[in-house]
């Protein structure tokens, strides 16, 4: 195990390093962080073209609304900040409240993406690769970004509590696209209210939606930042016929470094898993074009 999970810390560690020209400017912005902001940007743009096609094919062009920079860069906002409207239930100041390098910098990202003259459609030689981007983006978001929300919140109740962990992590890593799908951001359609993909038919089976608050809480039970996970973790532990490794009786943690690292494996596992389903070929049937799954959506962060 710590030959597939070594490397992945090394590379954690090199990516997270604040990187030039942004060191220039004494901003702290990492690989990781370009990497998910274009990540993100030409998903968002693969999207949008998507839903373009599918609606001229059918209605014509008359009902498109016209392109707007505005509306652009008010998507991948929403995308990116849109979890956040739980901070205020925390006691948390949003985060674009505090700077506005990021959203800046979202917003400037968006905007050269979208003066590239064509990106690629997502298929299986694509997507599969970057799955494993995904796997370490999304790592980053779940353990480190999110969860320090309520464990170091100034309430000992919320501070203790592992079900705000959890929802706090199902709103924060979900919300950005659900109020982007709820007000039709990504159609080429003038805004309009619409009923988001998780709450049709299927929609909980999304990867995504899940996903969030399982790999948090996996980190959680690895790490023990509340006792709760440290009790879980013994009890589980026990039960599996592992070991106590201190005198208090308490299975001992994981560094948060390691925690990450199996996260990134989860994630990613799944993340292909999803990829493979998805747009894998159906070459069993003789098919060419992808496998469509009801329910199923495509999201990074």
């Amino acid at each position: 195990m710590s030959l597939l999970l070594t490397p992945i810390i090394q590379i954690f560690n090199y990516t997270l390093q604040p990187i030039a020209p942004f060191t220039w400017f004494n901003i702290s912005l990492s690989t990781l962080d370009v990497v998910a902001a274009f990540r993100l940007c030409i998903v968002l743009r693969q999207i949008k073209e998507s839903l373009y096609r599918q609606h001229v094919s059918k209605n014509g062009v008359e009902t498109v609304a016209p392109k707007a920079f505005a509306r652009d860069i008010s998507t991948t906002l929403t995308v990116v900040y849109g979890g956040e409207a739980s901070a205020p239930l925390l006691g948390v100041p949003p985060s674009f409240m505090i700077s506005g390098v990021v959203p800046v910098f979202y917003a400037v990202v968006q905007s050269l993406v979208e003066m590239l003259p064509a990106v690629p459609e997502m298929t299986i030689h694509t997507e599969l690769p970057l799955s494993v981007v995904d796997g370490f983006t999304r790592a980053f978001l779940l353990c480190n970004l999110i969860p320090p929300a309520v464990t170091a919140n100034t309430s000992p109740v919320i501070a203790v509590s592992p079900w705000t962990l959890l929802v706090t992590s199902l709103v924060t890593a979900n919300g950005g696209f659900f109020l982007t799908n709820l007000l039709s951001f990504l159609n080429p359609t003038p805004i309009a209210l619409q009923t988001p993909p998780e709450l049709q038919p299927y929609g909980w089976t999304a990867t995504d939606l899940w996903c969030a608050p399982l790999v948090t809480g996996i980190y959680a039970l690895l790490t023990h930042p509340q006792p709760f996970w440290a009790d879980l973790h013994t009890v589980l532990s026990g039960m599996l016929g592992g070991g106590v490794a201190t005198k208090s009786g308490v299975v001992e943690a994981l560094d948060p470094h390691t925690a990450r690292a199996v996260c990134v494996v989860v994630l990613t596992t799944l993340f292909v898993t999803r990829t493979v389903k998805n747009l894998a070929p159906e070459v069993w049937n003789g098919a060419v074009g992808p496998i469509k799954q009801k329910g199923e959506k495509l999201k990074t962060q």
